[in-house]
C-alpha cells in the first residue's frame, strides 16, 4: 500500500516525503516534504463520488473566504490542477492532498478548554454556518452514518447492547430523539453543514481554537445540527456538562440567533448523536474489538448518557438555552400537585386518572404525548386522535370554518351535504342517509331509537362485556358496566344478554366459522327464549370494553340471520373500530361481510373534535319522520363537517389505511414472537391497529394475570409507552394508538415490553 501511495504522491504531486498512517476512520497519511512541507493525502474509499469531493472543497473554500480566524485543509491541487488524484497503477488509487492543519486536538487536553474557548467555538461554528450557507451544491442533499436526521437508522441496533441497564439507556435516548426531534427538523432552517465538529476535528493552539478538521461529512441539514453535534463532544467528561453546553450555545447564539424551537430539540439531538455513537462502536465490536480507533468516545459518550439521563428533558434544554435569554419550555402551565388538588375540589370523584402516579399532558403531536417535564409518550390507546395528534390538516379546517361560520342544522349550508355525501360513500350502498351528534354516546342512543321506532319494539340483545356509552340507556345495555364495579347486574328485562364470541376464553374455542356458528346459534337459542321478538341486536364490530375481542369467522353472518328472522335490526358499533383501523377494510363489519342496517361511528371521526354519526337505511330513517322532530343543537355544524372532512382527506391521501395493515401486521407478529418466549401472554389478537394482549398465569386454567397487567402498564409508562388494561377480568393490554404510529415505534415496543416482561 505505501509504494502505491508514494506512486500517487510523486505522480500526481510531484512530492516525496516521510509517510505516516494517521488514527482514524478513513484511509489517511501524513506527508512531510523536503524544504519543511506538510500535508495530509486523505483516500478515498470506493463509494465515495466525485461530487461529494467537489462538494468538499467547495466547502472549505467558502469558509476560507469568510476569514473564520483558524486554519482549514485546503486542497493542493494536482500537476492538471484537478482536486483529485488518481493512480494510474494497480492500485487505482483516489486522493487529495491537503494542507497540514497544525494543532493539538480538543480531546486531547489534560483538562476541559475553559468558559470562553467553549463561547469562541460556538461563535466560530455560527460563522462557519453562515458562510457554508451560501453553498449549493446537488451532493450536499445526501445522508450518510453520521446523519443526525437519520439517527433512527441505528435504533435496531440497540440489541447489540449486551447491558440491560445500557440498553434502557440507550431506549430512552433514541426514543426522545424519535418523539421530540424528528418530527420537528422540517419546520426548521436548513444549510449546508460541517456536520462533524467533534472532539478531534477541532484544533486548540493553547485556549485558541486554531483549526478545524475534516469536511468529509458536510451535507444539508437542519442547521441546528451543526451546534448539537459538537455539544455532544464537548460535554463528554465534564463535571456539569450542560453548563458547558450552555456556554458554547451562548457563544452560537450570539451570532447567528437560535429560535425557541431550535432551542427545543437540542438536547433531543444530542441523545440522537450520543446514541449513534455507541449503537455504531457496539455493531463494530462484532468486526473488530480490538481495533485501536474505533471506540474511543465511546465510554465517555455512555457517562454522558448515565450523566443526564435521570434528569427532566425540559430542564436540560432550557439550561442549554440558559445564555440566549429564550427558554424553549417556559409555558408548562401550573404544578402537577397543584392541579390534583384542584381536581379533588372541584371535578367529580368518580373520573379517575390513568397510572399511580398520573401525569400532566401538555402537548401532542403525532402518536406521541408530551408532559411538562419534556418526556415523550408513545400513544397505544388513544384511538380518539385517530390521524393523530393535533394533525395540522385538521386544525387547519377547524380553524378556517370557525373563523368564517358555525351554526347549526336548520340552516343549509354546503358543509353538511358535502360531508354526509362523502361519509355514506365509504359505506355499502343502501347506507345513505346520515344523522349527526357530537359522541359516541349521543350516537348509540340515537341509534337505539330509530330502532325502536321503526320496529315498535323495545327488547335488545346486547353482547357480554360491551360498552356502549355513558347514558342511563347505555348504561342500561352494557355489561361491562352493569356487571361490573358499582352496576347492579341487569337492571332492565327487555335487555337480553348474548355470549361474547370469543375463541379463547369462551365456551366455544378458536376462530374457525364453525366457532363463528355457534356462538351465533347460541344468540338464537336467546331469541327462542324471549317472550317477545328483539327490536334490535347492537353489538361492537369488534369488542373493546369487553377485551379486544376478534369474533370469529361467520358470527356476524349467522347472528344478523338469526336476528332479521325474528324482525330485529342489526347495529353495528363502529365507535372505536371505524375509519379503516383494521387495516383491510375501512369498516371492521366488513371483516365479516355483512351489512347493519344501522352504523354508529364517534372517536376517530374528528380526531378529537366532539362529534358522531349514524348513518342508516332509507326505509328506517322515513320510519323514524313520525312527526317527533330530530333536532341536535351542535351536531352537523359547519366547523364539525370541516374538520371530518378533513379526517377523511387525511386518511384517504395519507393511505392510513394501508399503514395500519402493514405496521398493524408488524405488531402483531411481533407480539406472537414475543409471546413464545414469554409464558405470561396468554393470547395475541386483532385486526390492523386494534390489538389486544391477554395475559395469564397458566395457559391451561387461563388464570388471569390482573396484578401483573397492572404492574406492566405502569412499567411500560416509566419506559414512555401508554398502554391501558381493559376487559371483564382486568387482564387484556389493549393497543388503540394513532394510525399514524411508525415502524420504529412498534419495534420499540417490542424492544421495551420484552424486557419489562424479562424482569416482570
Amino acid at each position: 500500500m505505501l509504494d502505491a501511495v508514494r506512486e500517487l504522491l510523486s505522480g500526481s504531486y510531484g512530492v516525496d516525503g516521510e509517510l505516516k498512517r494517521l488514527p482514524g476512520e478513513n484511509e489517511n497519511y501524513s506527508v512531510t516534504a523536503g524544504e519543511g512541507g506538510r500535508y495530509v493525502l486523505k483516500l478515498a474509499d470506493a463509494g465515495l463520488r466525485s461530487d461529494e469531493l467537489e462538494l468538499e472543497h467547495q466547502a472549505v473554500e467558502h469558509a476560507q473566504a469568510a476569514t473564520l480566524g483558524v486554519a482549514l485543509p485546503r486542497i493542493r491541487p494536482t500537476k492538471r490542477g484537478s482536486i483529485e488524484a488518481r493512480s494510474a497503477g494497480a492500485g487505482g488509487l483516489r486522493g487529495r492532498l491537503l494542507e497540514f492543519v497544525s494543532g493539538s486536538a480538543w480531546c486531547d487536553r489534560e483538562t476541559p478548554p475553559g468558559t470562553e474557548t467553549l463561547r469562541a467555538l460556538g461563535s466560530l461554528l455560527a460563522r462557519l454556518d453562515l458562510a457554508l450557507a451560501r453553498v449549493s451544491h446537488p451532493a450536499a442533499i445526501r445522508t450518510h452514518r453520521w446523519d443526525l436526521t437519520a439517527a433512527r437508522q441505528h435504533r435496531p441496533k440497540i440489541g447489540l447492547v449486551e447491558d440491560p441497564a445500557r440498553r434502557r439507556l440507550l431506549e430512552q435516548a433514541f426514543h426522545l430523539y424519535g418523539a421530540c426531534a424528528l418530527p420537528r427538523l422540517g419546520n426548521l432552517p436548513w444549510s449546508l453543514i460541517h456536520g462533524d465538529a467533534n472532539d478531534e476535528n477541532i484544533l486548540l493552539d493553547g485556549d485558541r481554537i486554531s483549526g478545524l478538521l475534516d469536511f468529509g461529512d458536510c451535507l444539508h441539514n437542519p442547521t441546528v445540527c451543526e451546534v448539537a453535534i459538537a455539544l455532544a463532544y464537548v460535554m463528554l467528561e465534564r463535571e456539569d456538562p450542560v453548563e458547558a453546553g450552555a456556554a458554547m450555545v451562548g457563544g452560537y447564539h450570539s451570532v447567528r440567533p437560535l429560535s425557541a424551537d431550535e432551542l427545543a430539540v437540542l438536547y433531543p439531538l444530542i441523545c440522537g448523536r450520543l446514541g449513534t455513537t455507541v449503537t455504531v462502536a457496539a455493531e463494530r465490536r462484532q468486526i473488530d474489538p480490538d481495533h485501536p480507533n474505533w471506540f474511543v468516545s465511546e465510554g465517555p459518550a455512555w457517562r454522558l448518557l448515565e450523566k443526564l439521563g435521570a434528569d427532566d428533558p425540559a430542564e436540560i434544554g432550557s439550561a442549554l438555552a440558559a445564555e440566549t435569554g429564550i427558554d424553549p419550555f417556559a409555558d408548562r402551565g401550573a404544578p402537577l400537585m397543584n392541579l390534583r388538588e384542584a381536581r379533588r375540589r372541584h371535578i367529580g370523584p368518580a373520573l379517575s386518572l390513568s397510572y399511580r402516579e398520573p401525569l400532566k399532558i401538555v402537548r401532542g403531536a403525532g402518536a406521541y404525548l408530551y408532559d411538562q417535564r419534556g418526556r415523550p409518550y408513545l400513544d397505544l390507546v388513544n384511538n380518539v386522535c385517530h390521524v393523530g395528534h393535533c394533525h395540522p390538516r385538521v386544525v387547519e379546517a377547524g380553524q378556517r370554518q370557525m373563523a368564517q361560520l358555525n351554526t347549526n342544522t336548520r340552516y343549509v349550508y354546503d358543509g353538511l351535504t358535502a360531508y354526509a355525501e362523502r361519509l355514506s360513500g365509504k359505506l355499502p350502498a343502501g347506507l345513505d342517509v346520515c344523522f349527526f351528534v357530537n359522541s359516541g354516546s349521543e350516537a348509540n342512543e340515537l341509534a337505539l331509537r330509530l330502532a325502536w321506532t321503526a320496529t315498535g319494539r323495545k327488547d335488545l340483545l346486547v353482547v357480554d362485556g360491551a360498552y356502549h356509552g355513558h347514558t342511563s340507556t347505555l348504561i342500561d345495555i352494557s355489561p361491562y358496566k352493569f356487571m361490573g364495579k358499582g352496576g347492579r347486574g341487569r337492571p332492565e328485562p327487555w335487555v337480553h344478554v348474548v355470549p361474547v364470541a370469543d375463541g379463547y376464553r369462551g365456551v366455544h374455542k378458536g376462530m374457525s366459522s364453525e366457532t363463528g356458528r355457534a356462538y351465533a346459534d347460541d344468540l338464537g337459542r336467546v331469541i327462542g327464549d324471549m317472550s317477545t321478538p328483539p327490536a334490535a341486536f347492537i353489538s361492537e364490530s369488534l369488542l373493546g370494553c369487553g377485551g379486544q375481542v376478534i369474533p370469529p369467522a361467520g358470527y356476524f353472518q349467522r347472528a344478523y340471520e338469526h336476528v332479521r328472522a325474528a324482525g330485529g335490526i342489526c347495529i353495528a358499533d363502529e365507535v372505536q373500530v371505524g375509519f379503516g383501523r383494521v387495516g383491510s377494510r375501512f369498516w371492521a363489519f366488513e371483516l365479516q361481510d355483512v351489512v347493519p342496517d344501522i352504523v354508529v361511528m364517534g372517536k376517530p371521526i374528528g380526531n378529537g373534535h366532539p362529534m358522531s354519526a349514524v348513518v342508516t337505511t332509507r326505509e328506517i330513517a322515513d320510519a323514524f319522520a313520525n312527526g317527533m322532530e330530530f333536532f341536535a343543537t351542535f351536531g352537523g355544524n359547519p366547523v364539525s363537517c370541516a374538520i371530518g372532512m378533513a379526517v377523511l382527506d387525511v386518511v384517504d391521501e395519507e393511505g392510513l389505511q394501508q399503514h395500519a395493515l402493514e405496521v398493524g401486521s408488524r405488531f402483531k407478529r411481533g407480539l406472537e414472537l414475543i409471546k413464545e418466549k414469554h409464558a405470561l401472554i396468554g393470547d395475541v389478537r386483532g385486526e390492523g391497529l386494534f390489538l389486544g394482549i391477554e395475559l395469564v398465569r397458566d395457559r391451561k386454567t387461563l388464570e388471569p394475570a390482573d396484578t401483573e397487567a397492572a404492574e406492566l402498564i405502569e412499567r411500560m409508562k416509566r419506559r414512555g409507552v401508554l398502554l391501558s388494561v381493559d376487559g371483564p377480568l382486568h387482564n387484556v393490554l389493549k393497543i388503540k394508538p394513532p394510525m399514524v404510529l411508525s415502524a420504529d415505534d412498534v419495534d420499540m415496543v417490542l424492544r421495551t415490553l420484552s424486557d419489562e416482561l424479562t424482569v416482570l
